[in-house]
């Protein structure tokens, strides 16, 4: 009787897990605030160093005389160390365990910081930032797999959710710090080194914590019913290769689908791109100068974190499909909106071999590249998803540029905070403007609340725990190449189709995500680990909102604590 009612309380590495079963109800534990401090803190650090180059490359700029290139170069060398840990660190992962991925990830970001703080050249700045990028990719794909195994259905959505939510908190604080410290002296340096102090904070949170292992995620909520039937379950479970993602064995096939749709349609509807013109509807609904990047900035940013505090509250309640949903039509009413209002009262989209390419990148996700583009739109507020970027534009000091367009003849930059402003809108285009704005709000809304924080949510529920890692980091590896395909091709698209239709046709492909959601991807609310890898085992699922599938012929059956016992 005390084993049933220890293994009812889900006691993990001796730790009493409050408030994981249905009706339990025991004292309150440290347990799930450790587990959302380590999402919190890892959503926090990921968010930080990408969004710090934004404040920290006009000081780079003027002290070590950085040209285009090399801007563009010190920028994109986050995507270099990101994607190599995508494309190794499953394997990491899953070979060494979620929590030594994250305390090791933790020690290489600590590395990168110093190699930042104390450079003294070009190259000790490329090789920090790549480091750091390594360290953050490797640790945001460990923190979702990590928090999803140790905590039980109820909580699980919203300690995940949270991750995204630290993200923004993040970008919003690398902004309060880079302006504190733009005018110190080495204050670039003080930039990069802050990015420790989340990391080390995790890395504490995590030694209260235990390991996390297949053992307590796979079965911490189920009792057989026939004594020892764990114990052979545990010596029986299956082992998979890298390749068995694309086999039919156990629906591995479908669960990669399902994967790869969420994270391709959650790049392929614009999101990289779309906020490029923020400034620009800023600009045009009567926000002048600077206060048009706070604006964009602080605003947008304000809007992300509200909508992705919406998320948490209601990713338990509504489920994964109906906030994906939700957030994929809006996202696809808001961008073609902004599209049908460009015909009227179109938008400066002109590359410009000046414009300085994005200082830091952010999607859905984690793991998003810091990418940098080698022709841009004038105005160039933020990127991606963290809808809380500084503008940073160009201008010569010298003379004019020679040609329109051409990447090779570019002088020296300089950066400023804010573009010049546009001339006034006439007064019959005010409402179209204010319209471009609602719109662009409600994109950054759709996105925070739907693909945002739930795709991640998702790819961590729904693969074996014994390869997990090398399927979340699979999975992630195609968000960045997506995001560099869109981000790539999106002035060439303008080119050839312009504007509205480049946002109209992003609609469109919102419409299509739309369609795969609702064909392809599961309700996972309210289940165990275990009960959804069973359903897709047995390609069981229904599409319907909150419609659970019996596991039909598995010898379980979930323990009740009940508040006498």
């Amino acid at each position: 009787m005390k084993r049933k009612d220890k293994a009812s309380q889900g006691v993990v590495g001796g730790y009493s897990l409050a408030g994981r079963g249905d009706g339990e109800k025991g004292r309150p534990s440290l347990f799930l605030p450790l587990c959302a401090s380590v999402s919190l803190l890892g959503g926090l650090t990921f968010g930080y160093e990408l969004a710090v180059i934004s404040g920290a490359l006009l000081p780079l700029q003027l002290d070590f005389g950085l040209s285009c290139s090399e801007q563009e170069l010190l920028v994109g060398s986050l995507l270099l160390g990101a994607l190599l840990a995508s494309l190794v660190g499953g394997f990491l992962i899953d070979r060494y365990g979620r929590k030594q991925a994250i305390l090791g990830s933790n020690l290489v970001l600590l590395a990168g910081s110093l190699s930042l703080s104390l450079a003294s050249s070009l190259t000790w700045l490329v090789l920090g930032r790549s480091v750091a990028g390594f360290a953050i990719s490797l640790s945001s794909m460990a923190c979702c797999i990590y928090v999803s195994e140790l905590v039980g259905p109820r909580q699980r959505g919203v300690l995940v959710s949270l991750y995204e939510a630290g993200i923004t908190v993040g970008i919003l604080l690398s902004y309060a710090l880079n302006y504190a410290l733009a005018g110190a002296l080495w204050g670039w340096r003080h930039m990069f080194g802050w990015a420790t102090a989340p990391a080390l904070l995790q890395s504490l949170s995590l030694l209260l914590l235990p390991p996390g292992t297949a053992d307590a995620a796979a079965h911490r909520d189920l009792i057989p019913l026939q004594g020892g039937e764990a114990t052979k379950l545990d010596l029986g479970r299956p082992r998979y290769s890298f390749l068995d993602l694309f086999r039919t064995r156990d629906n591995m096939r479908g669960r990669t689908t399902v994967g790869l749709g969420l994270v391709l349609f959650q790049q392929l509807t614009g999101q990289p791109n779309v906020l490029c013109y923020a400034s620009t509807i800023f600009h045009s609904v009567g926000f002048r100068g600077a206060s048009s990047a706070v604006l964009a900035s602080v605003g947008l940013g304000a809007v992300k974190v509200a909508a992705t505090l919406t998320a948490m509250g209601l990713v338990d309640r509504a489920g994964r499909r109906a906030l994906l949903l939700a957030g994929c039509a809006l996202m696809a009413l808001s961008v073609s909106g902004i599209g049908l209002v460009s015909f009227a009262v179109p938008m400066d989209s002109g590359p410009s071999c000046l414009a300085m390419p994005n200082a830091t990148r952010l999607s859905g996700l984690p793991g998003d590249s810091g990418l940098p583009r080698g022709l841009a739109p004038p105005l160039r507020p933020m990127t991606d998803q963290s809808p809380g970027r500084p503008v940073l534009s160009t201008s010569e000091k010298t003379k004019p540029h020679p040609g329109a367009g051409d990447p090779t003849a570019l002088p020296l930059p300089a950066l400023s905070i804010a573009p010049a402003a546009p001339p006034s809108p006439a007064p019959e285009h005010a409402l179209l403007h204010w319209t471009a704005l609602v719109c662009m709000m409600l994109f950054v809304s759709a996105f925070s609340f739907g693909f945002g924080p739930v795709t991640w949510l998702v790819l961590s529920e729904i693969y074996p725990v014994e390869i997990r890692g090398r399927a979340f980091a699979f999975c992630n590896s195609f968000n960045w190449a997506a995001n560099l395909f869109i981000s790539l091709s999106f002035l060439d698209l303008i080119g050839a189709i312009g504007l509205s239709w480049t946002f109209l046709l992003y609609g469109l492909t919102a419409v299509f995500g739309l369609g795969f959601i609702y064909f392809f991807v599961p309700e996972t609310k309210g289940q165990s680990l275990t009960e959804i890898d069973q359903q897709f085992q047995k390609r069981r699922f229904a599409l319907s909102f909150g419609h659970r599938q019996s596991l039909a012929g598995i010898q379980y059956s979930r323990i009740e604590a009940s508040a006498a016992s």
